[in-house]
């Protein structure tokens, strides 16, 4: 199979304005850029418009460490916030579990297969479990428990090896420890949650028991960034199937991890392709 070419992405969000478009397109065609893919978005309430852009680097005008200079003339005037990154490079993802572990199987499924362009910085757990399963995948695994009374202590443990670990971003696989405000804040929009959907009617240390004994009929799954407040950070994927009498706790619990793997493992790719943009508490997937 073909190498693809490598290609750079440009996220960009500003005030919504006329010949935007015009102004990021004729840029990238004046240096010489081949366009392959356009995707935007003006959310009309609020007045502000988001886009993707990717194009092939192959003959364009100038190296990427000289595009925010040869850039600030589009951007200053039209006030556009923007990133810039190559298909070419990969990110570091770093994996956060606890005891359950349907999603880390998932993941460490995705990654040797090679469906996904990343590279597994390390994973962390607050149980050694999982050591042996990480391990075999020939990644660092690194056990730091976490009690009330030591928990500033192990976070900060945690923060100091993700950093060292050179982490572009972090996925908490049902890791189940609810993250301080200084943890959150160490890597602001770049921690990924997954949870089921039975908050917060059914909370607690059963919510499939809770939400069976109360005979729903839909359950699923949330993938959201980490805010400070608890899981009420912008939301990326979500999906729900059906369910009926016909099953029990232990059907919904199986449903519900299927679910959860299928929900993380979208979130994550969307990062991986930098489909991404969160603005105020929500988020703009290019999907």
């Amino acid at each position: 199979m073909a190498t693809p070419k490598p290609t750079a992405i440009l996220l960009v969000s500003c005030p919504d304005q006329r010949g935007i478009v015009a102004a990021l397109s004729t840029f990238i065609t004046r240096h010489n850029g081949n366009i392959i893919a356009l995707d935007q978005y003006v959310d009309v309430e609020e007045g502000v418009f988001f886009a993707r852009m990717e194009w092939e680097l192959d003959g364009f005008a100038f190296p990427l460490d000289r595009f925010a200079e040869q850039f600030d003339p589009v951007a200053q005037p039209r006030r556009i916030a923007w990133s810039l990154h190559r298909s070419d490079q990969r990110l570091r993802m770093a994996v956060m579990v606890s005891k359950q572990a349907h999603c880390l199987y998932d993941i460490l499924a995705r990654y040797e297969s090679g469906e996904w362009p990343v590279d597994i910085a390390l994973v962390l757990s607050n149980h050694e479990d999982h050591r042996g399963l990480v391990e075999r995948h020939g990644i660092p695994f690194h056990c730091i428990p976490v009690t009330a009374a030591a928990k500033a202590e192990a976070e900060a443990k945690q923060i100091a090896l993700l950093q060292s670990a050179g982490a572009d971003f972090v996925v908490l696989a049902r890791y189940m420890q609810i993250l301080s405000p200084a943890f959150v804040q160490a890597f602001p929009m770049r921690i990924l949650n997954i949870h089921h959907s039975f908050l917060p009617a059914f909370a607690g240390a059963n919510p499939y028991r809770a939400a069976h004994d109360r005979g729903v009929k839909i359950i699923g799954a949330t993938a959201h960034f980490v805010t400070e407040k608890l899981d009420e950070g912008p939301i990326v994927e979500q999906d729900v199937i059906r369910v009926s009498h016909r099953q029990g706790v232990d059907d919904l619990v199986r449903l519900g991890r299927d679910l959860e793997k299928i929900v993380l493992s979208r979130a994550i790719y969307w990062q991986l392709q930098h489909r991404l943009l969160v603005y105020k508490n929500r988020t703009v997937v290019f999907a």
